[in-house]
């Protein structure tokens, strides 16, 4: 076995780095496959959680309040279809130009039901004149070979991404932030999961109470190993009404600063595969919900800093991928 770099040694240059970026963007991945430019509108279609009610665990992941994640969650609850329609004209407040759409199943366990329940949602989503694809958020123990079945059949007509809740590989974590999973369910349910024409993405949160930096590339390079389509990076920060902000009154957690949040994707995203779709490189919450830090609620402003450090390195993403052979 020996190691190679996937760009340098094989001489590779991929589109993304041809077109001046120094990580592949999920809008160049998206106007690449589609030939225009694709917004994702969230959707909320009811469901909850194993952990939350009392399935593996109860009370829910100690960072979650699902209404600070979605914006379908935070307003009256209508049905598929209005939900996207009002999801496109919020979109259309920021994006004038953009005519189709994801429909994202976005807030709680979005494959947590019988196939007889999840069909007649998904066909509903796809029934809306602007939708051209599917994003499907859940867990790696929410997908029996029947919903996979099911997934699949919907791949073979549409796009489809599945995005499971990851976090990080590292069991301890997991089980401080009450997640009721180990990272033996997510390498299970990826291998299920490949060769039906589905998007497999992954959750990875960094600055994890507990971890090093080394622990956190450690998750990057796990990742690269496993070698799937896309990933989504955000930092740990912290909402109301929830446990881990019981933890931050108290003095026990820190949140991570973003000099060094932004030093970590960096060196995370010269882990990972020049062919992995980077959804996501931070997060945010309203300002209602929202407890620090403070940096986080600047997205344009981290993604800009995210930048000059690839710039200040001349570096990219892939540059320390090594493939085994």
């Amino acid at each position: 076995m020996s190691s190679t770099n996937y760009l340098s040694d094989r001489g590779l240059e991929p589109a993304w780095r041809t077109a001046g970026l120094r990580y592949f963007a999920y809008n160049f991945a998206l106007r690449q496959q589609f030939g225009r430019r694709i917004q994702k509108v969230s959707v909320d279609a009811g469901f909850t959680c194993p952990n939350v009610d009392g399935t593996v665990a109860k009370g829910g992941c100690t960072f979650c309040d699902n209404r600070s994640f979605s914006p379908s969650r935070r307003l009256p609850r209508a049905g598929i279809i209005g939900q996207i329609d009002q999801s496109i004209a919020r979109m259309r407040l920021r994006y004038k130009n953009c005519n189709t759409f994801l429909a994202y199943f976005q807030p709680a366990t979005n494959t947590y039901a019988p196939v007889d329940v999840l069909r007649p949602l998904y066909e509903e989503a796809l029934s809306h004149p602007q939708v051209v694809g599917l994003a499907i958020g859940t867990r790696s123990d929410c997908v029996p070979d029947e919903v996979l079945d099911l997934l699949e059949e919907f791949a073979q007509r549409t796009y489809l991404s599945v995005e499971y809740g990851l976090q990080t590989i590292h069991n301890r974590t997991l089980d401080w932030m009450n997640r009721g999973e180990h990272y033996d369910s997510f390498l299970d349910s990826v291998e299920r999961s490949r060769g039906r024409g589905i998007e497999i993405c992954a959750h990875a949160i960094l600055g994890l109470p507990g971890e090093s930096h080394e622990d956190m590339l450690a998750t990057a390079r796990e990742l690269a190993r496993v070698n799937i389509n896309a990933v989504k990076l955000h930092n740990l920060y912290c909402v109301k009404n929830t446990k881990l902000a019981e933890q931050i009154a108290a003095g026990e957690v820190e949140l991570m600063q973003q000099d060094d949040y932004v030093r970590t994707v960096v060196d995370f995203l010269e882990l990972l595969p020049p062919t992995m779709v980077v959804e996501r490189i931070s997060g945010d919450a309203p300002p209602d919900y929202f407890i620090g830090p403070d940096w986080c609620l600047d997205k344009p402003a981290v993604k800009l800093a995210i930048e000059a450090e690839f710039e200040r390195r001349d570096s990219w993403q892939g540059k320390n991928y090594r493939e085994s052979e």
